[in-house]
């Protein structure tokens, strides 16, 4: 079996001491392949990664990675995985989080991640989201989602008009909206009433958040379609911008997001442990375990 690069990005406050990840490391060093830990979330004002640990940036090793592998919850896989994206790089996670939609191995059977490095995987391309942020006809802000980008009011309710290629599509009053992928459809807009679409689909899901009325419904559209949002705010309130749960951004009366496919594709590395059907039925229904 030839050796490959492999990158393992772990989050510390997750992976208490790097456990996981040492152990990792260490299987798949003595298989023959190459393995850097390039850290997420690690404050660099207090560390929580053990002294004698060697760690890289994310940018320094990516280009030549062949396998990422994201040691925590969600946002571990989406923060780790925007590198990977950009590279091609196909991503396998161990869920050291709650609920971990996208991570495909449990803690306990972290060896499974050689099978990976192994190359016995099948891609698995999801769909992405460019995101615009234009002011005054300039855009000013640019993108990319694996998940959504949301428009948030501050605590209070707010006016969003939407249109989907020029076409009006809705006006409502209530929390803000969620532009969703396939793969996001099982987060915040599931949470706001969404659809669970399965990840590997192509669509751009809209769907309002909280809103003051019985029709406001969520819009699941094609993958070539362009959507744009306004957010009208009286009296002094205020809206924010986040993309993949980034820093918001507040974004003024005028402004318009503007959500379209992108060119660029999230890979996962399915081993085909489980399936979105067993994913969804273990996170969302069966309260048991």
């Amino acid at each position: 079996m030839a050796s490959k690069c492999v990158v393992l990005c772990p989050n510390p406050y997750r992976d208490s001491n790097l456990e996981i990840t040492l152990h990792v490391k260490t299987l798949l060093e003595e298989h023959g392949h190459d393995v850097y830990i390039c850290p997420v979330f690690d404050s660099d004002g207090e560390s929580v990664i053990p002294d004698n640990v060697e760690t890289f940036q994310i940018d320094e090793k990516i280009a030549e990675a062949e396998l990422l592998v994201a040691i925590g919850g969600d946002g571990t896989i989406m923060h780790a995985g925007h590198s990977a994206a950009v590279h091609g790089v196909p991503v396998v996670g161990i869920n050291a989080g709650t609920k971990g939609f996208l991570a495909g191995i449990d803690r306990d059977k972290a060896d499974l991640v050689l099978q990976a490095a192994n190359g016995d995987y099948v891609q698995e391309h999801r769909m992405m989201l460019d995101v615009s942020l234009i002011r005054q006809g300039q855009e000013i802000l640019t993108g990319c989602a694996i998940n959504d980008a949301v428009i948030n009011g501050f605590g209070d309710s707010i006016t969003i008009t939407a249109w989907c290629d020029g076409d009006k599509m809705t006006t409502y009053s209530g929390d803000g909206v969620v532009f969703s992928t396939p793969t996001g459809s099982s987060a915040y807009s599931l949470s706001a009433g969404g659809p669970l679409v399965e990840p590997v689909a192509q669509d751009i899901i809209l769907t309002p958040i909280c809103v003051h009325g019985m029709c406001a419904k969520s819009f699941v559209l094609g993958p070539d379609r362009v959507v744009s949002a306004r957010a009208s705010r009286h009296h002094g309130k205020r809206a924010y911008l986040k993309i993949d749960g980034s820093e918001p951004i507040e974004i003024e009366n005028d402004d318009i997001v503007r959500v379209k496919r992108s060119e660029t594709e999230f890979i996962m590395a399915n081993l085909g442990l489980k399936s979105f059907y067993d994913i969804a039925f273990e996170k969302l229904i069966d309260n048991s375990r």
